[in-house]
């Protein structure tokens, strides 16, 4: 499936582009502001309101706003160039984002505004993520360095993940909770602006009719396997914690377990963008899912909490994998002019996998057996593999 050439592109090549350091690092500083802000606003909502379901239903609408229009607003990046249509997306998501903690910065707020600040904010939130991944596409001198920097990317923005709600804690320490939306605000608006001022950002590109370029089907297949993905590893969360409570674990262990598969993911992003792959990125894609829905679904089988934790670490091994190499197939399955809008879809199918399994997963323990839960889980992966394999099979017969 690989082979491996005598000098491999380096991860430090990748940051040695011009222009690659400063940008990555301001749109790392803004997409910080995504691993604080809903933890920050769950915590705001609830306080301000006491209710968590209130919280549950402004973070819903919050985040349905978020995921379904990113790919809207990546064409509007790709359009009108991150120059022009960043900024203002960035101000304008700052500038609610402050107004949703003055409403929850003392108990006793009303509902219906915060649902509407939260709602209106998610329309806004500029697609980071996906202009990055484009930005080293442009930056990038040949495929090869260019899956470097995207699974660089996806490495560091896991990091972000993990490291926000530590942030959050830390500040709840000796603030409202408000205050972790209010750093969330000026993290996105300072890195945003120093992002979109980058000198090797490109300009407006003219409009397109159209997203495919010799893939038959665009980013449909790269999105539709990352919405198996975030099925599977959303409901994952759940399930470990169910697990250590069915067999009497402590569930301050939970957290760890679930470390190590941030670690495992880690790891494998690491290892995915140092080996010299010589099968297509799709090829790949399916392959990585199907391995990703496999230990998954045998997890369920884990003797005890020590096993299961190995199994998550090795199935975290195929995640960063499988989303990295989904974003390289849908930039390969568009032109130029359409990349940002690409990655976008791939981010709504990753983050509606993980809204909506959550969900499912939560209706399912209790009624089902763990086992049968966790098979579930992993055949959301698969499923979505077999859905994207089997298009193109029809669509290499048709074509």
């Amino acid at each position: 499936m690989s082979t491996h050439a005598p000098a491999r592109p380096s991860y430090a090549a990748v940051l040695r582009l011009p222009g690659a350091r400063r940008a990555f690092a301001a749109a790392l500083t803004a997409r910080l502001s995504y691993g604080i802000v809903s933890l920050a606003v769950l915590l705001s909502v609830s306080r301000a309101t006491g209710s968590y379901a209130v919280s549950g239903t402004v973070m819903s609408l919050f985040g349905a706003a978020s995921v379904f229009l990113m790919p809207v607003r990546g064409a509007l990046i790709d359009r009108h160039g991150p120059r022009r249509a960043l900024a203002p997306m960035a101000l304008v998501y700052g500038a609610l984002l402050t107004l949703l903690a003055a409403l929850t910065w003392r108990p006793g707020a009303p509902v219906a505004p915060l649902a509407l600040v939260a709602a209106l904010a998610g329309a806004c939130t500029p697609p980071l993520g996906p202009t990055m991944r484009a930005l080293w596409a442009e930056l990038v001198p040949d495929r090869h360095l260019l899956q470097r920097a995207y699974s660089l990317d996806g490495v560091a923005e896991e990091l972000l993940y993990v490291s926000g709600p530590v942030l959050v804690g830390v500040l709840t320490g000796f603030a409202p909770p408000a205050a972790g939306i209010l750093l969330s605000a000026l993290l996105i608006v300072g890195g945003t602006a120093v992002f979109a001022a980058s000198p090797v950002m490109p300009g407006p590109r003219p409009a397109v009719r159209g997203a495919r370029r010799g893939s038959g089907s665009g980013p449909l297949a790269p999105a539709v396997v990352a919405l198996g993905v975030g099925l599977t590893l959303s409901g994952v969360d759940l399930l470990t914690m169910a697990y250590a409570s069915a067999y009497a674990y402590d569930t301050a262990l939970v957290p760890w377990v679930l470390g190590a598969l941030s670690a495992g993911s880690a790891l494998g992003g690491l290892v995915n963008g140092a080996v010299r792959w010589t099968a297509p990125a799709r090829t790949r894609l399916l392959r990585f899912s199907v391995a990703l829905g496999l230990v998954v679904a045998v997890a369920g089988l884990a003797p005890d909490l020590w096993v299961l934790t190995a199994a998550l670490a090795l199935a975290g091994v195929f995640f960063a994998p499988t989303l990295t190499t989904a974003y390289l197939a849908a930039d390969e399955s568009v032109p130029a002019e359409a990349r940002t809008r690409a990655g976008a879809w791939v981010n709504t199918g990753v983050n509606a996998g993980s809204s909506s399994g959550a969900l499912a997963t939560g209706l399912l323990i209790g009624r089902l057996p763990l086992g049968v839960c966790f098979l579930v889980a992993g055949s959301m992966a698969l499923a979505s593999a077999a859905a994207a394999g089997a298009g193109g099979a029809l669509r290499a017969r048709r074509g």
